[in-house]
């Protein structure tokens, strides 16, 4: 999700029984501590329905065990139970990486983070173009082509697998052949 579609869910937004979560807006600016709702970077029309990950769901478990609702059921907010301005979001991100101890990132960064591990993990095209709620696959591949590995590699290996030491065999008896001709 991107930082305005994550600061932007309500209680509704959420749902841990079905392990899912509904992105249909994001925060876009807050006026008077009252939060300004936008449509999602793509403006799609349908709502963007990613899986609720397991380890997403137990931290915000954590997280609403810990703090309550903000307005309106509100998931993050601030101290005073007002939404989340993005700078003072990322000042304190700056400080935890700091603390962390780790390189200076953007919380987008691990949009892109997520979207690398699935294609490593042989996600297609169609399941990271959902994930990433984009429109087409031609805009997912316009980003992540790059990441997933060589056709050329992928075949090689389909074959030897399908083929493995019979194919090996058939062609060590082939070349054998053909050196004695």
């Amino acid at each position: 999700m991107r930082q305005g579609e994550v600061f932007g869910p309500f209680k509704d937004r959420v749902d841990f029984l079905r392990q899912r979560t509904v992105v249909d807006r994001q925060l876009t600016t807050v006026t008077a501590g009252a939060p300004n709702f936008g449509p999602t970077h793509d403006c799609r029309e349908r709502a963007h329905v990613p899986p609720l990950l397991h380890v997403v769901a137990d931290a915000l478990l954590e997280h609403l065990a810990r703090y309550e609702y903000g307005r309106d059921g509100l998931i993050f907010t601030n101290d005073y139970g007002d939404p989340l301005r993005r700078s003072g979001f990322n000042t304190t991100w700056r400080r935890a990486l700091t603390k962390a101890d780790t390189e200076p990132a953007v919380l987008h960064s691990l949009r892109h983070y997520y979207m690398s591990l699935q294609i490593r993990h042989s996600a297609s095209v169609t399941v990271v173009q959902e994930r990433l709620g984009h429109a087409s696959a031609s805009a997912t591949l316009g980003t992540y082509s790059h990441l997933w590995p060589d056709s050329e590699d992928r075949t090689r290996e389909a074959i030897d697998a399908a083929l493995g030491e019979s194919a090996t065999r058939v062609l060590a008896d082939s070349l054998r052949t053909l050196s004695t001709m």
